[in-house]
């Protein structure tokens, strides 16, 4: 037996992991390594404490999580020692290896990997990037944490612990449904029942619960927008169906290129996918009356309606459908943050019961702690204050990027932005955007080549998305500065 002397225990410099657990997992680490063996008594707590320069209660709390987990005893009137039988690190022992030519040719079985995320995808490493403007990832200098630590606190209190602990088999957090269909759809002007209403993994899981319902590897035809979004793109055409591009203006989908034979539209209207453009009360109608003469089913994509400049915003598509052709697909991810995957889908209640069946089939239903935490989230006006500041603060962002960007000769393919977080920029011609990606990453400049929004080859090279929802707004003018330049450098 040795005794470990406290200074022989170092805390990492990690300062998002509490004291407590940074404790636990340095003594944790060193039973694990051998460093400490069965029967070494460790520090006694005000020792610790004093070296460490924290308090003794948290050395206390440390060490009583250990005892719980079998690392460590208690002995009366000696101290704390680590266990005879403590757990250690499992070393795995796999198989031995074969000759790879007589290994399983999983290639040849499974073909090719299907492209998934389109090449507009935010890479990793976005953060070390001084000026990223990318789309989709998070302010979190300006989240409210505290609100959101305060609703999880709730969310997990002993009233609700059985509510979120259950097996909840294909059924939804009642509460999360209905601040959905309070606080959520009814400010698109969508009247919607809570049957009428599914919880689903974000906006992206809805899109394919959606695409199963309607054509279930069937096959089919199907129209999207082009530009578009690239994952809707991936997900159709792993799904085999035949797409049909339509072209986009500053009025949305041109709706009168929709060909005769199509089962469903897949649009954009709030702020289209990637240009920002904002369909006209007059398209929006063209569309829904086309969906009623060709009979085609209309899934709307809203997935940051709450980034609407102005006041009122245009309604949702569904919250004009009279004949129920429309689903309506919100997410909380864009809103909230990303890492929440938490969306829905409204629609015709024997089409939410076709998707909950399906939805059950892949994940059965999304987690009960994250429901009922944005449920709170929404209930105690902490959404509405947080998509308030955030509103304000991307169309001051907008304003100042516009604004640097004509300070160089550019301007963006919209002259009035509505809403969004992103900017659809035509570069001059003979500009290629792709190259420019590259050579930007290089200045610490992060922007999204237009190119992988189309799904033509022979895309128009000189189109960029420019998002400003991560980029301090201090930031703008200076990264607007070496975009200029770059281009410069490649066209002259």
């Amino acid at each position: 037996m040795a005794i470990i002397s406290e200074h022989h225990i170092f805390l990492s410099e990690d300062a998002n992991v509490g004291l407590q657990t940074r404790l636990k997992d340095a003594i944790t680490r060193a039973i694990w390594d051998g460093r400490f063996s069965p029967g070494d008594r460790l520090p006694a707590t005000r020792a610790l404490a004093k070296h460490l320069g924290i308090s003794r209660i948290t050395v206390s709390l440390a060490y009583d999580s250990l005892l719980a987990t079998g690392y460590i005893v208690s002995v009366a009137r000696s101290g704390y020692f680590v266990a005879p039988d403590a757990p250690t690190r499992l070393e795995v022992v796999g198989p031995s290896k074969i000759p790879a030519d007589e290994r399983l040719d999983w290639d040849a079985r499974l073909g090719p990997v299907p492209p998934a995320l389109g090449a507009q995808a935010t890479p990793a490493d976005w953060r070390r990037f001084k000026y990223p403007f990318i789309f989709g990832e998070p302010d979190v200098a300006r989240f409210p944490v505290d609100d959101w630590r305060d609703c999880v606190r709730r969310a997990l209190g002993k009233r609700h612990f059985e509510q979120i602990a259950d097996d909840a088999s294909d059924r939804d957090d009642p509460f999360l449904v209905e601040q959905i269909v309070r606080r959520s759809v009814s400010g698109r002007g969508v009247a919607a029942s809570v049957e009428e209403v599914l919880v689903t993994a974000g906006a992206q899981n809805a899109l394919w619960i959606m695409v199963q319902v309607l054509f279930g590897g069937r096959g089919g035809s199907v129209a999207m927008e082009d530009p578009g979004y690239p994952e809707l793109r991936n997900l159709l055409r792993q799904q085999g169906l035949t797409i049909h591009p339509i072209p986009v203006d500053r009025e949305g989908m041109r709706v009168d290129h929709i060909p005769d034979g199509v089962d469903a539209v897949f649009v954009t209207p709030s702020h289209q996918a990637p240009t920002g453009a904002t369909m006209s009360m007059a398209r929006r109608k063209a569309l829904l009356d086309r969906a009623e003469a060709l009979d085609f089913a209309v899934i709307e994509d809203d997935y940051d309606y709450e980034m609407s400049y102005t006041s009122p915003a245009l309604p949702a598509l569904k919250s004009l459908d009279q004949r129920g052709r429309v689903i309506y697909i919100g997410s909380f991810s864009k809103s909230i943050f990303p890492g929440l995957r938490l969306g829905y889908l409204t629609g015709d209640a024997r089409v939410v019961d076709h998707a909950r069946a399906i939805r059950t089939l892949s994940e059965r239903h999304p987690p009960g702690l994250t429901q009922r935490t944005v449920a709170y989230f929404l209930s105690e006006g902490h959404y509405n204050s947080h998509s308030r500041r955030m509103r304000l603060r991307m169309s001051h962002r907008n304003d100042v990027l516009r604004e640097e960007l004509a300070r160089h000769g550019l301007s963006p393919a919209l002259k009035r932005a509505t809403g969004g977080t992103t900017l659809w920029l035509r570069g001059p011609d003979g500009l290629d955007c792709d190259a420019l990606a590259i050579a930007l990453r290089d200045k610490s400049v992060l922007i999204e080549p237009g190119s992988a929004f189309y799904s033509r080859d022979d895309a128009p090279k000189n189109r960029v998305r420019l998002g400003f929802a991560t980029i301090e707004t201090t930031q703008i003018a200076d990264g607007v500065a070496l975009i200029a330049e770059t281009i410069r450098e490649q066209v002259g």
